[in-house]
């Protein structure tokens, strides 16, 4: 054992941490190393570079940086054993290092001059080839001396064809997952001397596509794009195109001149299973390319039979393979992966058509518009497994994203096979197989039984495989869940089944098998969730091109997993939208330093902070407190967001003529017991009376539970006028339909009945803005709506943060003629026999 890991090992108590004491061991000819995200006391990166039979490791406090500009600090701690490279867990409080740790980036490092040379005189100058960071290095110590207890280095990355400028992306941001479970990347091909890194794939930024391509080496390995479950089609449906899910293995091709490697989603070389593909694809007329698709065979009915595609590798039938081509990330020479899909495709299409030799081996993958119930629906009565919704206009990037989303016919996923039960009756082999998932800690639990889907020659070759890998030990992390008498087997087969859905236990229901899967590893497989897609996940720029997000992994919202990013990226989304409400007016800042469940607090004067894009309004507009702030800019929103403020709630003045509203706010707000076709109900009587009044009536959900109502108003009146107003239309409604509305707050008044909060028309009062996210559990969102659609709105929270996205198309329209709608209150105060005198004796 290397005594440089004294340190280390005094540091921790091996008892209680699940960190390795020691071990590891060096791979002949090739230097490891491995970046670790670290959510300690802060959040960091640690970098670790095998050396000297140890790991040598830095803090980088922000994470590397693909921009040669951007110097990262990156501060020498104590060496960590080998072994550490595939640490990823939970160090328990109390510990050293206490909190989450997973491996953010893997691979293998070269040095480009004498390591231990470079190390002692504080300069180490290399290459990284891994999933996310590839290209020249430079690790440079600052001030000090290798003697020092910690000292500060600088990681530097240098000018390559890798680089990127870190307003086009920022990859700690871009890429911010696990990489535990990939498999290593290839290793560089050996020369005399030393190792070469190939040139990998280039990392893409999650933005939008851009139209141009750029010059790139042709990557040793390739990252497939996965999709996203979903449990409906999105509302922009004209945005989409959409493929039928194939039931097959996905299988990704490079093609170099004429030779061809077939490889699985996970890294696997499977060329060899296949040389006819192989074949079929060295005649594509390209001279290098990436190609992504799925293989299959088919029935005789010309469909995907994922039996078939068994029998097909394990030898039991001469069934011939199709590849059904989807995509194309590069193409002789050119990166394509930053075009729109459908550029890719029309190339991918064009290359297809201009070979006459490919046969019926390689076939592109048709795409088709329309309605996707209506596909999904027809897929599903073709037998298939479901459609594929790809976003026209998105780049393509490896790992899962929201761009590309699937809908199932049924439920169907991947299991772990635990154990098998004993065949009853006429029955050969075995009765059922128990099946897991791993779970968040990375347990396999137990996730019910499948024994339908087998026949005599599944059986007989399954049971047989199960002997081979029997134990004694069971290897669920819950056995006492397990009803049967069953014999154990190592957790390494997958099983594909079909399923009607699960129970309340976590337990399939209906299941039926489908067949072995040998392309995903088993520690992989966990409960594949369906969701309505988050606009957070759809690609957009990061806005830390405008402002630097600190911790953004903060989670703000436990019920929805919405993290301070995901605010920051809505207001960047929404802020055009948005700023018509904001701009010019005095504006208060709820800020939740804690998240929506914390502690909340309003700001409403700048103090001693300077906000870029937030404004002081003059001293003279409210001369008796410090200078109110204005929201000047879509940045002033995103800097707001980046100190953790949720909601903006508006004045109903503005800067210019403080001193007179120009509106009018009716909050209607339910109290206990009040079910949401009342507020609905108590929204239009509102209306109505505005409307006998003369009275303009603009509508929009409050985000919470429920609804604003605004009437413009010219800007004729003081705010006592304007709020003894609104005071008399509220008491005029509660007089006169008092089974439905009261007029003073309070739970007690307001059980049963709404109370129309005027309130908010008070000097100084504030309502939260059009667009505004609200600081509560699920984070709804206050949307303009037009009166028409009020009967369509399941509540005042009918759209969230998650949720809106698909509503930013309408926009603003529902209000369109707010401004010219503005008229004078005068005449509807002389209409409900209001006077100046009563607003005179309200003050």
């Amino acid at each position: 054992m290397p005594s440089s890991l004294s340190k280390y090992q005094s540091k921790r108590n091996f008892a209680v941490t699940p960190e390795p004491a020691e071990g590891g061991e060096p791979v002949a000819g090739q230097l490891q190393f491995v970046i670790q995200k670290h959510w300690a006391s802060h959040l960091h990166y640690d970098l670790r570079l095998e050396l000297d039979g140890v790991m040598k490791s830095w803090a980088v406090p922000k994470g590397p940086s693909l921009d040669p500009s951007h110097k990262r600090m990156a501060v020498q701690v104590e060496d960590h054993p080998i072994s550490y490279n595939r640490f990823e867990g939970q160090i328990p409080a109390g510990n050293y290092g206490a909190g989450k740790v997973i491996v953010w980036d893997k691979g293998l490092w070269t040095p480009l001059a004498d390591p231990l040379e470079g190390y002692r005189k504080g300069k180490l100058h290399f290459e990284l080839q891994g999933h996310k960071l590839q290209g020249r290095w430079t690790l440079v110590r600052m001030k000090g001396k290798e003697s020092d207890r910690q000292p500060p280095w600088l990681l530097i990355k240098e000018a390559d064809d890798f680089a990127r400028s870190a307003e086009e992306f920022e990859v700690v941001e871009a890429q911010p997952d696990s990489v535990a479970g990939l498999a290593p990347p290839l290793p560089p091909p050996q020369a005399p001397g030393r190792a070469v890194p190939a040139a990998p794939a280039k990392p893409r930024a999650k933005v939008k596509a851009s139209t141009r391509t750029k010059t790139s080496p042709l990557p040793k390995t390739l990252e497939p794009q996965l999709a996203v479950l979903v449990d409906a089609p999105p509302a922009d449906a004209e945005d989409w195109a959409w493929e039928l899910k194939f039931d097959g293995y996905r299988m990704v091709a490079r093609k170099k001149g004429a030779q061809v490697q077939l490889w699985t989603r996970n890294g696997k070389d499977w060329t060899a299973k296949m040389p006819g593909l192989a074949q079929a694809l060295g005649r594509l007329p390209l001279a290098d390319a990436w190609l992504d698709g799925e293989v299959v065979a088919l029935n005789a009915q010309g469909l995907p039979d994922f039996q078939l595609l068994q029998n097909a590798f394990d030898g039991s039938a001469q069934t011939p393979l199709v590849y059904y081509l989807f995509d194309l990330p590069f193409a002789d020479g050119q990166d394509l992966r930053g075009q729109p899909w459908q550029a890719r495709r029309e190339t991918l299409q064009a290359a297809l058509q201009s070979s006459e030799q490919l046969g019926d081996a390689i076939r592109l993958s048709e795409a088709f518009a329309g309605d996707a119930a209506q596909l999904l629906a027809s897929s599903c009565a073709l037998g298939m497994e479901g459609i594929i919704g790809k976003r026209k206009d998105a780049a393509y990037h490896a790992g899962r994203t929201a761009d590309w989303i699937k809908l199932k016919c049924q439920k169907r996923q991947e299991f772990v096979i635990g154990g098998y039960t004993s065949p009853k009756g006429s029955r050969t082999g075995l009765g059922s197989l128990l099946l897991g998932v791993h779970d968040g800690h990375g347990r396999l639990v137990y996730a019910g039984n499948v024994g339908t889907g087998f026949n005599e020659a599944s059986l007989r070759e399954l049971t047989q495989q199960l002997e081979r890998i029997q134990v004694r030990v069971c290897p669920f992390a819950d056995p006492e869940r397990i009803d049967y008498q069953a014999q154990w087997v190592k957790p390494m087969l997958v099983a594909e089944v079909a399923f009607a859905g699960w129970t309340a236990q976590g337990r399939v229901r209906q299941a039926v098998f489908h067949g072995l899967r040998q392309d995903k590893p088993a520690r992989q497989i966990t409960r594949e969730e369906s969701a309505t897609m988050p606009p957070t996940q759809k690609a957009k720029p990061a806005p830390v091109a405008a402002i630097e997000v600190s911790h953004p992994e903060r989670v703000m919202d436990a019920s929805t997993g919405v993290t301070k990013l995901d605010l920051v990226r809505y207001y960047e989304r929404v802020g055009p939208l948005m700023m018509p409400h904001l701009k010019g007016r005095p504006t208060s800042l709820m800020r939740t330093p804690d998240g929506v469940a914390g502690e909340h607090f309003f700001q409403k004067h700048l103090q001693t902070r300077e906000m870029a894009g937030i404004v002081q309004l003059p001293q003279s507009l409210d001369p008796e407190h410090p200078p109110l702030l204005s929201i000047a800019s879509i940045q002033g929103l995103l800097q707001a967001a980046q100190f953790n403020v949720v909601e903006f709630h508006t004045w109903n003045a503005q800067r210019d003529k403080i001193l007179r509203p120009d509106r009018m706010t009716f909050d209607l707000d339910p109290g206990e017991g009040v079910p949401w076709s009342a507020v609905q109900e108590g929204a239009e009587l509102v209306r109505v009376l505005l409307q006998e009044l003369g009275l303009p009536a603009f509508l929009k959900t409050s985000g919470g539970k429920g609804l604003h109502v605004e009437v413009p108003i010219q800007r004729r009146h003081d705010w006592d006028t304007v709020k003894g107003f609104s005071k008399a239309i509220v008491q005029h409604l509660a007089e006169t339909i008092a089974q439905r509305f009261v007029a003073k707050s309070g739970p007690s008044n307001r059980k049963g009945k709404i109370f129309v909060d005027y309130l908010r028309n008070g000097w100084g009062a504030t309502t939260v803005s059009a667009w505004s996210a609200r600081a509560r559990p699920g984070m709804g969102v206050s949307v303009p709506i037009e009166w028409a659609e009020l009967d369509r709105i399941s509540s005042g929270a009918h759209w969230s943060i998650t949720s809106v996205e698909e509503r930013f198309r309408k926009g603003n329209a529902p209000w369109d003629g707010y401004s010219a709608a503005a008229v004078s209150i005068t005449a509807a105060m002389k209409q409900l026999g209001y006077s100046a005198e009563q607003s005179a004796a309200q003050r």
